[in-house]
C-alpha cells in the first residue's frame, strides 16, 4: 500500500485532490477561528516533502516489510512518495539489502529516516537484541552498497536497549534561504526537527516578515535547535532562548556558530522556570551567565508542544508582542481566549506541514490592546 493514501482528512476522502484536501481544512479552521481575520494560507508541495518518517519492520515469509500500526492492525507499505527524493530512493534497496544479511535482519523491529534537501540522508535501524562485532561488520558492508547504488550521503545508526552504534554522522545538514539569506543547521537524529522543510521555510520567512522593525530584545521559549531562533535574531538587539532537552541545546549551539550569531544566549529553562526567573521567585544558577536585568523584552515568540501554553497564557499577556506558531487549533483557542484580554490579532497564517493528514500548523502575531 502507498503510505501517502491513508486515513481521512477533514471528513473527505483521501483520494480527493490535493488542494481540495487542502481547502477542506483551511475551511475548517476557519470555522473554528470564526472571529479572527482570514488567514494566509500557505500550501506544501503534494509530494516529496517529508524529511522524517518511522516505520515498524515485520519478517514474514524471508521477505522485510515496511508497515505502519493501527489500532488494531498493520498495514504494509510497498511506496512512500511523500517522502523527500533520496529516501524514497532508498525505500525499495535498504529492504533488499537488509533481507540478505541474516544478522541485519535478525530482530530489528523498526526504521526512522531523517533527511535533508541537500541529498543526505540518516538511517536509525532498531533491534530487540545487542549489537555486536558482526553486527557492525554486515552494517558497514550495507551503508558501502548504499552508497554505490544512491546519489547521496548516507549515515547509519545502530540503537538497541542502552547501545547506539554510529556510522557516519549524527546529523544532516540544512539550510533555508530567503530575503537573500541563507541560514544553515545541524538536524540531529534524536532532537526534534520540523518533518516539512518547505512548510518550514514558509514558516521561517512569515515569523521574520513579522519582526521587522521590532523593538527591543526577544525570549524565545521552546527554541528546541534554533530553528527559528537564528533567523530572528538578525530583527533583535538581544534574544535569550529556553529549552530544555540536552540534545537540542547542543545542536543550538552549534548551528548558532554555524551562522555566526551573536547576540543569543542560551539557558536550560522550561518555561514556567523561566516565568519565575523574571518573577524573582527564586534564583538559578543555570542563568548565572545572563545577565537577566539588562534584557528589555518587548516580544514572546514561542512554538509549544501539542498541549499549548497552558499556565504560560497568563506569563505571555506581559509582552507587547506575542509571535505563537502552534501544531494544535485546539489548544491554541484556548490560549488565545486568556491572550485576548489583553492582545489583538493582527496576523494569522496556516501552513501545510502535514498533507493528506487533518493537521494543519498555524501562526498568529498578537500586540497588545491599547
Amino acid at each position: 500500500m502507498d503510505c501517502s493514501l491513508r486515513g481521512i482528512c477533514g471528513g473527505c476522502s483521501l483520494r480527493l485532490p490535493y488542494r481540495q484536501q487542502l481547502a477542506n481544512k483551511v475551511q475548517h479552521f476557519c470555522e473554528l477561528f470564526s472571529e479572527l481575520p482570514k488567514p494566509s494560507v500557505f500550501a506544501s508541495p503534494p509530494s516529496a516533502f517529508r524529511a522524517r518518517a518511522e516505520f515498524r519492520v515485520v519478517f514474514e515469509n524471508g521477505k522485510l516489510s515496511y508497515c505502519l500500526c493501527g489500532k488494531d492492525k498493520k498495514i504494509k507499505i510497498s511506496s512512500c512518495p511523500i517522502l523527500l527524493q533520496p529516501l524514497q530512493q532508498l525505500f525499495s534497496p535498504l529492504l533488499a539489502l537488509l533481507e540478505q544479511s541474516e544478522i541485519l535482519a535478525h530482530k530489528l523491529f523498526g526504521i526512522e529516516f531523517l533527511a535533508s534537501t541537500h541529498n543526505e540522508v540518516l538511517m536509525t535501524l532498531l533491534y530487540h537484541k545487542k549489537l555486536d562485532d558482526s553486527w557492525l561488520a554486515h552494517a558497514q558492508n550495507l551503508l558501502f552498497a548504499l552508497t554505490q547504488s544512491v546519489d547521496s550521503t548516507i549515515s547509519l545508526i545502530g540503537r538497541a536497549r542502552k547501545q547506539k552504534v554510529v556510522l557516519g554522522a549524527c546529523f544532516v545538514h540544512e539550510s533555508f534561504t530567503f530575503a537573500k539569506r541563507r541560514y544553515d543547521y545541524r538536524h540531529y537524529e534524536s532532537a526534534f526537527t520540523q518533518p516539512n522543510p518547505f512548510a518550514n521555510a514558509q514558516m521561517l520567512e512569515w515569523a521574520c516578515a513579522q519582526s521587522a522593525g521590532a523593538e527591543g530584545d526577544l525570549l524565545e521559549l521552546y527554541c528546541g535547535l534554533g530553528n527559528f531562533t537564528i533567523p530572528l535574531s538578525r530583527h533583535f538587539e538581544k534574544v535569550l532562548a529556553t529549552e530544555i532537552a540536552k540534545i537540542s541545546l547542543q545542536a543550538l549551539g552549534e548551528n548558532l556558530a554555524l551562522n555566526d550569531v551573536q547576540n543569543v544566549q542560551i539557558a536550560r529553562l522550561s518555561a514556567l522556570e523561566m516565568r519565575d526567573a523574571l518573577d524573582n521567585v527564586r534564583p538559578f544558577r543555570r542563568l548565572a551567565h545572563v545577565d537577566l536585568p539588562s534584557y528589555r523584552f518587548e516580544t514572546l515568540f514561542v512554538d509549544p508542544p501539542r498541549a499549548g501554553l497552558g499556565d504560560c497564557a497568563a506569563f505571555a499577556q506581559r509582552f507587547s508582542r506575542i509571535l505563537y506558531v502552534s501544531c494544535n487549533p485546539m489548544t491554541l483557542r484556548k490560549d488565545l481566549e486568556t491572550l485576548a484580554q489583553t492582545h489583538h490579532v493582527q496576523a494569522l497564517a496556516v501552513f501545510d506541514q502535514f498533507p493528506y493528514t487533518p493537521h494543519l500548523e498555524s501562526a498568529v502575531l498578537l500586540s497588545k490592546s491599547a
